[in-house]
């Protein structure tokens, strides 16, 4: 079920929760709205009325602070909500079909790998076992997989399975998934945290492969949440983290890196999201340690732009849950980003050749003001002062005109 800004321009409070109720009545799986923000508010045309706006059309818009969609839709369908978006709310019919939804989010599974035959078969269970550090069971695997394997007892594929399997690759993927499943169960908790068997399956096997009982593996999430307040452990973890940029006011990651970043870290960008919702489009993550705020910033061309330019941001203040959104599509001046390596995993395929343009940048000494190059104008002028120019992630020599 679909109600997607009709709230927006009912003008009686009563009203909108009656809309809202009505909509659920006949919602069957899933409810989804949508509203406008109050940080579209420059886009209204029009004078305060109520708790709203009179347009200059003569109509009536009232823009929802950031978690007061949700609160709503909390409050009348009487069930735990889901900000999926800026301005978007899911309500499940059901528990199950929520937690899945947000298990997916959290730590989504990886795909199976295609198979035609008994061997191809054998590798995707080797595969799985890789990834997760476990083992699938047979209401995790795909028909294709339980139909070719079919003939063999259980056995003789764990044996299989473990004699192809990389040991170091396994251990890895049982840290990754046990340090996944705390991420669930910590974010599960803003959400009211049921019993075990109301879990998701995979998270459920996930809970007995990796923990003594479903209570300790909520109590370590729950010692994760807590050390979320504590200021100092977590500026210690932005400043140990792999992957990311760490400045003297926040640490900023690329979204790829993300997985890479320590776990109460990935918890804190969580917390923003249930907050006021992840925006669908963006690069960068900003998370900052002086205070408690995330941003989350779109570089639409961070791959093919040596410098790529901001389009937009959308920010959470998780002190006062105020959000706000800028965006920089019409701008003369936007903001560039420098040394794009650092905002990856040093892993990460692209790195070398970022790198290898830093470098060469730094040589020229085109970082030798860094508070002219923050934008396009200034990173122009100083390209035009050291005689360089680009050529995709090179810096040549600016041809004489």
């Amino acid at each position: 079920m679909l109600l997607t800004y009709v709230l927006n321009v009912i003008e009686k409070p009563d009203e909108r929760r009656a809309t809202l109720a009505k909509a659920w009545d006949h919602t069957k799986a899933a409810l989804v709205v949508s509203a406008r923000l109050r940080w579209e508010r420059n886009q209204v045309k029009g004078t305060e009325y109520g708790d709203g706006i009179l347009t200059s059309r003569n109509t009536f818009q009232h823009l929802f602070a950031a978690s007061e969609l949700r609160d709503l839709v909390q409050d009348v369908t009487a069930v735990r909500c889901i900000s999926a978006a800026p301005g978007i709310v899911y309500a499940f019919r059901s528990d199950e079909a929520r937690l899945a939804y947000l298990a997916r989010q959290v730590a989504p599974d990886a795909a199976w790998l295609a198979s035609d035959d008994t061997a191809s078969a054998i590798t995707a269970v080797v595969d799985h076992l890789e990834q997760r550090g476990r083992l699938p069971q047979l209401e995790e695997m795909p028909w294709p997989v339980t139909g070719l394997l079919g003939h063999m007892r259980p056995q003789e594929l764990k044996r299989f399975a473990e004699q192809a399997a990389d040991p170091l690759k396994v251990e890895a993927g049982a840290k990754r998934s046990a340090l996944d499943t705390l991420l669930f169960l910590a974010v599960e908790l803003f959400h009211g945290r049921g019993p075990a068997s109301s879990l998701p399956i995979p998270v459920q096997l996930d809970i007995r492969a990796f923990f003594s009982s479903y209570t300790e593996a909520c109590q370590r999430a729950d010692r994760l949440l807590f050390k979320l307040r504590d200021d100092a452990y977590v500026r210690r973890a932005m400043n140990g983290s792999v992957a990311g940029k760490f400045t003297a006011t926040a640490l900023y990651v690329h979204r790829r890196a993300m997985s890479r970043i320590p776990t109460i870290l990935r918890l804190y960008e969580q917390c923003a999201s249930i907050a006021a919702g992840r925006p669908p489009s963006w690069s960068v993550v900003k998370l900052r340690h002086q205070g408690r705020g995330v941003s989350w910033l779109d570089y639409p061309e961070f791959d093919s732009d040596p410098h790529p330019r901001l389009s937009s941001s959308y920010a959470v203040d998780l002190g006062t849950l105020k959000a706000s959104h800028m965006s920089y599509t019409d701008s003369n001046n936007r903001p560039l980003l420098h040394r794009k390596h650092e905002f990856l995993a040093p892993d990460d395929p692209d790195v070398p050749k970022y790198q290898r343009l830093t470098e060469a940048e730094v040589s020229a000494g085109l970082y030798e003001q860094p508070h002219l190059i923050g934008n396009e104008a200034g990173w122009e002028r100083e390209l035009v002062r050291t005689g360089r120019s680009l050529r995709g992630h090179r810096l040549i020599l600016r041809p004489e005109i």
